[in-house]
């Protein structure tokens, strides 16, 4: 996703993976190390990513995978990988043998995700994939058979499900404390750039927007909900004289339906910028409203209890 991304939402996800096999070690009576991570991709989210492995308790930049030599060789250099620990493409599953790496982390187009998840799982490493997860279903489910056959981990680096804000909205949902959830909104979109970019390449990236940043959107629902939805209607408008959209859509608008009768109301964009998801209760005992960690100063939940005239207001980090 072509955003900002601040410290702590580039850690959560890793952090998370990282926690549950130091965890593992401890188990076993092993003495706790940081584990290594070999960047699978080299682009611009992988430059987001690896400077913060400095700050890392637990983790350790370890390996690098390119199809550029002439880069990978500039990055190792930068951040002190040995010329030993750099892959290509062709020979990255010579990775088996290197006991320096303990995670690959896959940063490429999503149309690479199976393939790369599944190669590193036959050379026996854990597997961190950027989202989306896949192409399509059978993708996923492909690629979970795989992790679970060659006895790895594999994570997704969706960030939210860990934040402490949207934590907090989960729970209060969850008991109850809005009352029955009636109506969930969530908007999530950005204004993209580059008409040649893979995000705008369908055999590349499976789809435009929705594939990238409006599973947010999806996400939020479902998650404040605690449910799956049993209907679907949505809403394409997409204008095809933009070079950027000349194959895949911009924005859509989406609705959901929920076992318990409570809907969502979802927008997903590549043209405009959105970042917010609110939640509201039945009886008027009050909503939630929260918006994504983009940067250290923006993420936050602001809850509101009680009817409208004499409604109490907190807010989360």
């Amino acid at each position: 996703m072509s955003l900002p991304t601040n410290r702590r939402s580039v850690l959560a996800g890793a952090g998370a993976l990282t926690g549950s096999l130091i965890a593992g070690g401890r188990a076993l009576g092993q003495e706790p190390r940081k584990l290594g991570y070999a960047i699978v991709g080299l682009g611009g989210y992988a430059n987001i990513i690896m400077p913060r492995f400095a700050e890392c308790r637990h983790s350790r930049l370890t390996a690098l995978v390119s199809g550029d030599p002439a880069k990978a060789r500039r990055i190792a250099a930068e951040y002190g990988v040995p010329e030993r620990n750099i892959y290509d493409y062709a020979n990255f599953d010579r990775i088996r043998d290197n006991p320096d790496v303990d995670i690959v982390y896959v940063i490429l187009p999503v149309a690479l995700h199976h393939e790369y998840t599944l190669r590193a799982a036959a050379a026996g490493k854990h597997v961190l994939c950027e989202k989306p997860m896949a192409m399509n279903a059978g993708e996923a489910a492909e690629m979970i058979a795989a992790c679970d056959a060659a006895n790895v981990k594999l994570m997704i680096g969706y960030r939210s499900w860990f934040e402490s804000h949207n934590r907090e909205a989960m729970r209060m949902t969850a008991a109850g404390e809005l009352g029955p959830l009636r109506l969930v909104t969530s908007q999530h979109g950005f204004n993209i750039g580059d008409p040649n970019q893979w995000r705008l390449d369908p055999a590349l990236s499976g789809g435009g927007s929705m594939m990238d940043i409006g599973i947010y959107s999806l996400q939020s629902a479902r998650y404040l909900s605690g449910e799956e939805p049993v209907e679907v209607a949505a809403f394409e408008q997409t204008d095809r004289s933009d070079p950027r959209f000349r194959a895949v859509e911009d924005t859509l608008l989406f609705q959901l339906r929920f076992p318990s009768g409570a809907v969502a109301d979802g927008v997903s964009s590549y043209s405009s910028h959105h970042g917010r998801s609110r939640a509201v209760g039945a009886g008027g005992l009050g909503w939630i409203w929260s918006r994504p960690r983009v940067t250290a100063a923006t993420g936050c939940a602001s809850i509101w209890r009680g009817a409208p005239a004499s409604m109490s207001r907190r807010s989360c980090p």
